[in-house]
């Protein structure tokens, strides 16, 4: 389902200057032997939908970042199970018959926590409950977890996790994000904004009993929790991880229409995008 050379790709967010995406992108469509573009674009979110209507025919898809998620979710003609599940789609196949809608943020942390040595964790904390925090407890749920804690400062913003996470078989419990003290789990996800303000007494009680931690920040690294793990002693992961492997899936999309069916030569595909995040 290759396309031919001159195809036309674009991360769009607001901002979008940190992005990363088109360093992994343009190392793995070079191991494909691909003459495709890929570039950033800052779009706000009351212009996505005239952006996306004046793409022209040689634009194959897009890879999108916060605030336009949401946007991109309503703009699909067809979503996956993921993005139905999660209100989100990070990446949007263009064709023919209209743009077909995907959350590889979903796999992404799955592959991250994996290559982490989490494979089939019971229980699981979520720390932060925006959007992002959906796709974790997808994700999650994808990996056999059963009980999965939100710490949150506002209670009402875990009822629409609570309520995913009855649809999974997942019981889902809101803990305030101040709270003296936190049950143990082996593995956290921290779904904050990087320069989220959090007090080291906070920070120390999650990475007390936190498990392993992913963070999902990469730009603001190491984040204050971060700093809380390493001071615990436990291990803490950045966002790059699920990165790489959302951007691995993006790539399978892109250039074969279906994120479950490997690329030619992936192995060298997804070293040849590690290194181009390495040397970031």
């Amino acid at each position: 389902m290759l396309t031919p050379d001159g195809t036309r790709l674009e991360v769009w967010g607001d901002p979008v200057a940190h992005s990363l995406s088109p360093q992994l992108h343009t190392a793995a469509y070079r191991v494909l032997g691909l003459d495709w573009s890929y570039e950033r674009r800052q779009v706000a979110e009351p212009a996505f939908d005239a952006e996306l209507a004046g793409l022209s025919a040689k634009w194959r898809g897009l890879s999108l970042t916060m605030p336009l998620k949401g946007a991109a979710h309503r703009a699909a003609a067809w979503r996956d199970r993921r993005s139905e599940l999660t209100g989100a789609v990070n990446t949007l196949l263009l064709t023919a018959d209209g743009a077909r809608g995907f959350n590889t943020d979903v796999g992404g942390i799955v592959r991250a926590l994996h290559e982490e040595g989490i494979v089939d964790p019971e229980r699981a904390r979520i720390i932060g409950a925006g959007a992002t925090a959906r796709s974790a407890l997808v994700a999650l749920g994808e990996l056999g977890v059963q009980r999965v804690d939100v710490a949150a400062r506002r209670a009402a913003a875990v009822a629409p996790l609570a309520e995913l996470g009855a649809s999974l078989g997942i019981e889902v419990a809101g803990v305030g994000l101040e709270a003296a003290g936190f049950e143990p789990v082996p593995v956290s996800i921290a779904t904050l904004p990087g320069d989220a303000p959090i007090a080291d007494e906070t920070a120390d009680a999650l990475a007390e009993h936190g498990g392993a931690l992913l963070d999902v920040v990469y730009g603001h690294w190491p984040t204050s929790l971060a700093h809380a793990w390493r001071r615990s002693g436990q291990h803490a992961a950045s966002g790059r991880g699920m990165l790489l492997h959302q951007a691995l899936l993006q790539v399978r999309i892109f250039a074969g229409g279906d994120p479950d069916a490997a690329l030619p030569d992936e192995s060298d595909v997804l070293a040849a995008m590690r290194l181009a995040l390495v040397g970031d």
